[in-house]
């Protein structure tokens, strides 16, 4: 029965062995893992979160500036209109010259 313990004792001790190398291994692809993950997203060039919301931020501002600037153009437009006359006025223009040469008109 002795030899069976020793046997039995052997046979932990190797799947001891087995398991930690197992850990090891396991240890060491999360790692490889992890480091390729990382060297992936670094070459995407993606932004940080934070600069993401901040342009993000920055884009409904202008959208909302702009969307208050049209209303105020078409407040503008609308008053312009009103005060348009119906008839567009007649500038004067200057006077045609006469054509006839070059003389001035002066007789010698």
């Amino acid at each position: 029965m002795q030899t069976d313990n020793r046997l039995l004792d052997d046979l932990a001790r190797v799947a001891g062995g087995a398991m930690g190398a197992l850990s090891g291994v396991r240890t060491e692809v999360e790692e490889m893992v992890r480091q390729r993950l990382e060297r992936l997203l670094s070459d995407m060039d993606l932004v940080p979160r934070e600069d993401f919301e901040a342009v993000q931020a920055m884009a409904e501002k202008a959208r909302l500036e702009q969307e208050k600037l049209e209303k105020r153009v078409a407040v503008l437009e609308a008053a312009l209109a009103e005060k348009k006359p119906s008839k567009p006025r007649r500038t004067k223009t200057a006077a045609a010259p006469k054509s006839g040469g070059a003389s001035s008109g002066k007789t010698a």
